[in-house]
């Protein structure tokens, strides 16, 4: 079958489940509280029941990943979001009460914000951190009332089965339901007349689920990653800034959205710097081959990619300091893994320093001032995260006023992400939009405004009805006014 008739078939199907889950949807009514949390405790229970088959799909997908970076990173974050998400809906759907025009609200009007949900709420996912990606989004879609579709990434097969199968046990297909396929399946995915979408992945695609969705005038999230900087500051413990970007930057073999990408080091401190992260990752991966603990690449085709920064910055000449015993920097291709490379000083031409790296390097620049790095960060579209590590407040609160990112950690990586209570998304090309918490209960519905009149009708007492005359001029005049 042909690239249009698999995706013509796609859309057949893909539209019949949207016709189920909608159908089911509007026969529901007002979706109680008790059968929000009745979904979301049956995500739990899918979690925890099956984590250990979770862990083996992922290991397999990725050919080396450990079971407990997908305990940590998939299941207990996951578990987390949906137990928070879980412990304030009963507060979050309360109606909001707003305050009508004076003298209105002096007279018995009222207003109030009531949050309904949207529908039938689409998410594509990446193969990063894939069971995580379904279900930190999904805790938000459930929390809301929504029901949901899923699409996951194609380059993790045994995860995205294993999902497909897993949903089908826990969930109707009028609830929840996972479909899989290819890049002809993803193009009928986002084709489709959801209520929202929400993808994470890279720009690139970002942008075309975005234009098919605009069709439709289907609302969209997009997550999408992007280069995240560091800024260390010259008033910083370095060892300690040093431990905390490089174990951030091991977490996923550096297969996070939100990795650090590129690191501005004070030049005298350049050294130490070095020598810290190397001693920290001898610490914490005293191998790299063979060793369980180290994630792969995901796959080949990503391995020769993230290989190829690394050989082109040495073939300029790069300063090049591989965080390894000596023979392990790369396996066999078919093995797909990297040891973390620091690429020190690259020129802003290099490959490096263009694309996300998304993978096991951190580019490392100096700096004398902070106005030229300001600047530099500036001068790029604006990423997903950023990193401040120091002691100056002064200095920390200069580089949130005069930068603009998705989110910020200080003195560590990533841990705003980890904050359930704090919005997560990007902004330009790092995404659109925002979910988690009580943030992504609001993404996923409807803020409906709705007005009550009170006992005085103002525009009948107030004569601002026809026909105008003298106290409707005065009226007005006393109101426009600076």
């Amino acid at each position: 079958m042909n690239a249009p008739a698999l995706q013509h078939a796609a859309e057949a199907e893909l539209n019949r489940i949207l016709d189920t889950q909608r159908a089911a949807f509007k026969a529901e009514g007002p979706v109680a509280l008790a059968t929000r949390i009745d979904r979301i405790d049956r995500c739990i229970a899918l979690l925890v029941d099956n984590q250990a088959a979770i862990c083996t799909a992922l290991n397999e997908d990725f050919g080396c990943r450990s079971k407990y970076a997908t305990l940590m990173m998939d299941v207990m974050n996951s578990v987390g979001s949906l137990k928070y998400v879980k412990k304030h809906l009963k507060k979050w759907m309360k109606p909001e009460k707003r305050t009508p025009l004076v003298p209105l609200n002096f007279l018995g009007a009222k207003a109030q914000v009531q949050y309904q949900p949207k529908g039938v709420v689409g998410i594509m996912t990446p193969w990063n951190v894939p069971v995580n990606m379904i279900f930190s989004p999904l805790a938000d879609v459930l929390g809301a009332g929504n029901r949901a579709m899923i699409k996951p990434s194609e380059f993790t097969p045994h995860t995205s089965e294993l999902m497909q199968r897993l949903f089908a046990q826990y969930f109707e297909e009028s609830e929840v339901c996972v479909v899989s396929g290819g890049p002809e399946v993803g193009a009928a995915f986002s084709s489709l007349k959801l209520d929202h979408i929400i993808f994470t992945g890279a720009t690139g695609i970002g942008r075309l689920v975005m234009k098919a969705a605009a069709d439709n005038m289907v609302p969209v999230t997009l997550e999408l990653g992007g280069k995240s900087p560091v800024v260390v500051s010259e008033k910083v413990d370095i060892n300690k800034a040093a431990e905390a970007i490089i174990t951030g930057k091991a977490m996923n073999g550096g297969q996070l959205c939100v990795s650090p990408d590129y690191c501005f080091v004070p030049q005298s401190k350049l050294e130490v710097f070095i020598r810290r992260c190397r001693d920290v990752i001898a610490e914490q991966f005293p191998t790299v081959q063979g060793n369980p603990d180290f994630t792969a690449c995901i796959n080949e085709r990503h391995f020769q990619r993230v290989k190829a920064y690394i050989d082109e910055a040495a073939e300029k000449g790069t300063r090049i300091v591989p965080l390894c015993p000596a023979g392990e920097e790369f396996s066999s291709p078919e093995e797909h893994k990297i040891a973390l490379h620091l690429i020190v000083d690259p020129d802003d031409e290099l490959a490096c320093m263009q694309d996300e790296i998304f993978g096991a390097v951190l580019n490392i620049k100096t700096y004398h001032e902070l106005d030229p790095v300001l600047d530099f960060i500036n001068a790029r579209e604006r990423p997903l995260a950023l990193y401040y590590f120091g002691d100056d407040k002064e200095e920390m609160q200069r580089v949130l006023d005069e930068t603009i990112s998705g989110g910020v950690s200080v003195n560590n990586v990533a841990m705003h992400v980890a904050c359930d209570d704090l919005p997560f998304g990007g902004i330009g090309h790092s995404g659109t939009g925002n979910y988690r918490g009580f943030d992504g209960f609001r993404t996923f519905s409807h803020a409906r405004g709705v007005y009550k009149e009170g006992w005085v009708n103002l525009a009948k007492l107030g004569g601002t009805l026809p026909p105008y005359g003298q106290k409707v001029e005065k009226m007005l005049e006393s109101q426009i006014k600076k």
